[in-house]
Parts: structure tokens; sequence; C-alpha cells
């Protein structure tokens, strides 16, 4: 194995562990401040691992361009609204509003493929 992938997994694996948990902590175990603070500590952790995978392959550093911006900003909308489908679904007991909610999310992830790769 790679130093560059011992090193992405390692810190990988640290960040999401951390995420994980404090979102247990806000949601399960109602800790909403030492949650969201190991939340935090999480996210932080994997864009160091971004930051420090990108360093060590040689990448040059990320150029934001509005097609960046719009690919993200898609891409978390499109999360956000299947997990607000899926927590009408499991939550709040609403099954056919939940799954269109949610199916709508799915679409708006699935048009991030030709965003991303183009079409040919």
């Amino acid at each position: 194995m790679k130093k560059e992938n011992f090193v992405t997994l390692v810190l990988s694996i640290a960040g999401i562990l951390l995420l994980g948990f404090g979102m247990c902590m806000v949601m399960v175990w109602d800790s909403m401040t030492p949650g969201v603070v190991v939340g935090v500590v999480g996210l932080a952790v994997l864009l160091v691992m971004a930051l420090v995978r990108r360093r060590m392959v040689g990448a040059p550093p990320i150029q934001i361009t509005p097609k960046a911006v719009l690919t993200v900003l898609l891409g978390v909308a499109g999360a956000l609204v299947l997990g607000a489908g899926m927590c009408m679904v499991m939550v709040f007991h609403m099954l056919v509003p939940g799954v269109v909610v949610g199916l709508i999310g799915i679409v708006m992830l699935l048009a991030l493929i030709p965003l991303v790769k183009g079409l040919k």
C-alpha cells in the first residue's frame, strides 16, 4: 500500500467516525453542543484529509469555478432533499409524500452525473 493511500485511509476513518459519533450524540443522546463540536471536528479532519491527499499526490490546488460551485450546491441540495424524504417516511409516517420527495432528491443527485462527466 502506498503511503498516500494509507494516510488517506487513516484520516478518512477517523473523520467519518468522529462525524458519525457527533451525529449520534445530537440525534440519539440529546447532547447538542458536544455533538456539534465532535461533528465539526470530524468534518475538519475530512477536509485536512482531502488537502493532505492532494498534496501527497502532487495534484494542483482546487480551482473554484462557477461549474464547481454549481456542482457542490446541487449535490448538497440533492442530499438534503433525499434526506428530507427519508425523514418524512421514517419519522413523520408520510409514506407517499416522503417517497415523492425522496425521488426528487435522487433525480437531483443523478443530475450530477452529466454535470460532472458530461454527455457524449
